[in-house]
């Protein structure tokens, strides 16, 4: 397809290395569909990456999309990349924007580290009373529902910042003894060897969207939707799609104890599991359907949703002693 006009792409992106090496990823996928694309990449530097609080109290993470999104609608840039697990499930499309494509999906795992010169190797060699560090809520849950004993704190910032803390190497409030990170943003940043337990999905269910990139542009803006259309992996957008109907169900947002994954088993069957947590991991309710019949990822979303409704999700996620 070599019929694009004659026009610039603008890529709106979060300002940090890891988002910056998405948009490098996706520039080469565009430029095997039309080699000679005219680039030009638009970070943003966001509010809630400036802000080094509990995303909460700033409004949640949907603030690391919502300034992009803005310069979309405005026409400022032509297409933006979003982590899909970064998009909130509580609130509607901004108006105007789609999702074109969606682009295969990375290794959904979480990884444990440990500060450099460390011998230990899993969390289960961790001694009571160990600082873990984490950004999400799921993963604190998660930690504390199998080590009740450990201290999980939330520190934010950029990965390899977040590792420098952990090494010692930056100014953190107290000593860290191990972290947790998703295996797929130390792969992009090329220092997947940091890692030395891999949960598997089963012991830490995934974020809603984990990852997945996910390119949006304005609807109207047909030769940009057709472009990223070519990119688009069928697969991953059911799966999204199954994970994302039961998020906003829930009515999720990005500090929500939500995970879900959703697969496609060998015969084509659709599987979504899907969970929600106390903050200290002490409740949680879970459920697992299979797509069946009409194997419609909505469909299932809702399913899967309903039941967790049911075991009293709401009241889980909102804290309300039961």
């Amino acid at each position: 397809m070599n019929d694009f006009p004659a026009r610039k792409l603008r890529i709106g992106t979060r300002s940090s290395p890891m988002a910056l090496a998405q948009v490098d990823h996706v520039s080469e996928l565009l430029r095997k569909i039309i080699p000679d694309l005219d680039i030009e990449v638009v970070p943003v530097t966001t509010e809630a990456d400036k802000w080094q609080g509990d995303l909460a109290q700033l409004g949640g993470k949907g603030l690391y999309v919502k300034e992009i999104d803005t310069l979309l609608q405005h026409a400022q840039v032509d297409m933006a990349v979003h982590c899909m697990k970064d998009v909130p499930g509580d609130q509607p499309m901004p108006k105007g924007l789609i999702f074109a494509a969606y682009l295969p999906r990375d290794d959904v795992r979480d990884v444990l580290l440990f500060p450099e010169g460390s011998v230990l190797q899993s969390l289960d060699d961790l001694p009571p009373g160990s600082i873990v560090a984490s950004s999400a809520v799921r993963r604190k849950a998660h930690v504390l529902r199998v080590r009740p004993d450990l201290n999980v704190v939330r520190v934010r910032g950029a990965v390899g910042s977040r590792i420098e803390k952990l090494d010692g190497k930056r100014k953190v409030d107290t000593r860290l003894d191990a972290m947790i990170l998703a295996r797929a943003g130390l792969e992009r940043l090329g220092i997947a060897d940091r890692a030395r337990q891999v949960f598997s999905v089963d012991e830490m269910l995934p974020a809603v969207g984990a990852g997945v990139l996910g390119l949006e542009c304005r609807k109207d803006d047909d030769a940009v939707a057709y472009l990223l259309q070519q990119l688009n992996h069928e697969r991953t957008m059911t799966e999204v799609t199954a994970e994302r109907v039961m998020l906003h169900g829930l009515r999720g947002h990005c500090n929500s104890p939500i995970a879900g994954h959703c697969v496609t088993e060998p015969d084509g069957q659709l599987s979504l599991r899907g969970m929600v947590f106390s903050r200290d991991g002490s409740k949680f309710a879970h459920a697992h359907f299979w797509g069946e019949g009409m194997n419609d990822p909505a469909v299932l979303g809702s399913r899967v949703c309903a039941e967790l409704l049911r075991q009293d999700a709401r009241g889980i996620i909102d804290g309300i002693p039961h």
